[in-house]
């Protein structure tokens, strides 16, 4: 281990002049080998239920909502740079860290609260899945809720790790489908543009709870344990890599690597769900059509609209995205419960080895499955758990910005400056959206 203000070895190797690299040709694959974590983090956060949130800002609001994504990205991107910096530094998920430093019936429930709003997000990305495979192909929704659900969970417990991740990064190709979406819209480019950079507020309840639905959608708690989670997973798969906080040497490249992929992932999110609230307020906004409430609904009134065309890019970009977030849903939730109760956890390890970690993922994705065979409308469901993730967000972003400062957890690593800064504003607008979304019930 070295000390403060040394230079390792390892650094010296880093830093010593080499002679300048052949430039290899621009390859899609080699640019996704350099993202990790981040970019799987940020593409997750627009899944089927997240498009359609987005598609309904869009659809009621036109482009004049179009300035939450500017407000979002800072503020999303800090927490999750925050997020993988622990994963990083401590070589543990923000589960397994509770446990070892905070009281044991906190996390008790924050993990419920997790388990029950991830299963239940699982269930309407399925069904949301379903759909717009009903509406390209046709046939029985339910029997496609089943398909994609056990093949998603199939994939996390049997797949090889590295081609798993590798599957997962090619998945994100799946939401330019939204940015070809816009292709087919009559947008009005000058008022795109003035709703991006010109906030303008509505004192309605309906403004404000969309508000509240964007950043609840856009900054979720399963986002920050995934990434936690991810950050320690690539220690344990690479052995040149170990806790920066045991070693070390390498942090500040280490960091630098944690900014680029974060900052990717979020705004490659950002930029996808701005392409969707585009295309809802063009073509579906302009024409009176307003009561859009799923992504499949966004999908099916597109055609009338924009093309037979542009409702197919819109629903095979729907099921792109779930096969992407339901891993991501279910795997947060598997890695907080199985940190938290110190199991071997991790997708490296075979699932005889980490059989209780594998159970909670496939339980989650089970139930998720079931849902859709109940009278609970899936929708509905979303709903509420879109209202536990918001309630959730803020206790766990409390916990994250204090162990991220707690010199017993990050070391000499601890988090300060302006991400620090950020870090706390971005806790401080989820806290204010949960009081709005608390005085709108009551209202």
């Amino acid at each position: 281990m070295t000390r403060q203000g040394t230079i390792a070895p390892h650094d010296k190797h880093d830093t010593a002049p080499t002679a300048k690299p052949r430039r290899r040709p621009f390859s899609v694959s080699r640019v996704l080998e350099t993202l990790g974590p981040g970019l799987i983090t940020g593409a997750s956060d627009d899944d089927p239920s997240g498009i359609g949130t987005y598609s309904q800002a869009g659809a009621q609001l036109g482009y004049g909502i179009g300035w939450t994504m500017l407000l979002t990205f800072p503020l999303m991107t800090a927490i999750q740079e925050i997020s993988a910096r622990v994963g990083r530094v401590t070589g543990h998920g923000i589960a397994g860290n509770v446990c070892k430093h905070y009281p044991g019936w906190l996390l008790a429930a924050v993990v419920m609260l997790l388990f029950v709003a991830n299963t239940v997000n699982i269930a309407a990305d399925l069904s949301a899945m379903a759909d717009a495979t009903k509406l390209l192909i046709g046939g029985p929704a339910i029997l496609y809720v089943v398909l994609f659900g056990v093949a998603s969970v199939a994939a996390q417990i049997f797949m090889n790790y590295r081609r798993y991740v590798a599957v997962l990064k090619w998945l994100t190709l799946s939401l330019f489908a939204y940015v070809a979406a816009l292709a087919f819209a009559k947008v009005s480019w000058t008022q795109a543009l003035a709703g991006v950079l010109v906030p303008r507020l509505t004192w309605s309840a309906d403004y404000f709870t969309t508000i509240v639905a964007i950043l609840g959608t856009t900054i979720s708690p399963y986002l920050f344990f995934w990434q936690a989670s991810q950050e320690a997973e690539e220690q344990r798969v690479d052995a040149s890599k170990h806790p920066l906080i045991e070693r070390h040497y390498g942090a500040q490249r280490e960091f630098s690597r944690i900014r680029a992929d974060t900052v990717t992932g979020m705004a490659f999110s950002n930029v996808i769900a701005l392409s969707i609230i585009v295309t809802a307020a063009a073509a579906l906004h302009a024409a009176g059509k307003t009561d859009i409430q799923t992504s499949a609904q966004a999908a099916e009134a597109l055609r009338p609209i924009a093309g037979p065309f542009a409702e197919v890019i819109f629903a095979l970009g729907i099921v792109g995205t779930g096969l992407l977030a339901i891993p991501v849903l279910a795997g947060a939730t598997a890695y907080a419960v199985g940190e938290g109760r110190r199991w071997p956890v991790g997708l490296t390890r075979k699932p005889r080895e980490a059989i209780a970690f594998y159970s909670v993922l496939a339980l989650s994705g089970g139930i998720g499955i079931a849902l859709n065979f109940t009278p609970i409308d899936p929708i509905s469901a979303l709903y509420w758990s879109a209202v536990v993730n918001g309630v959730l967000a803020v206790p766990v972003m409390v916990l994250l910005m204090l162990m991220a400062r707690h010199t017993e957890v990050m070391g000499r690593f601890a988090i300060g400056g302006w991400l620090y800064g950020l870090g706390w504003l971005s806790t401080a607008a989820m806290a204010l959206s949960v009081i709005a979304m608390g005085i709108g019930f009551l209202l």
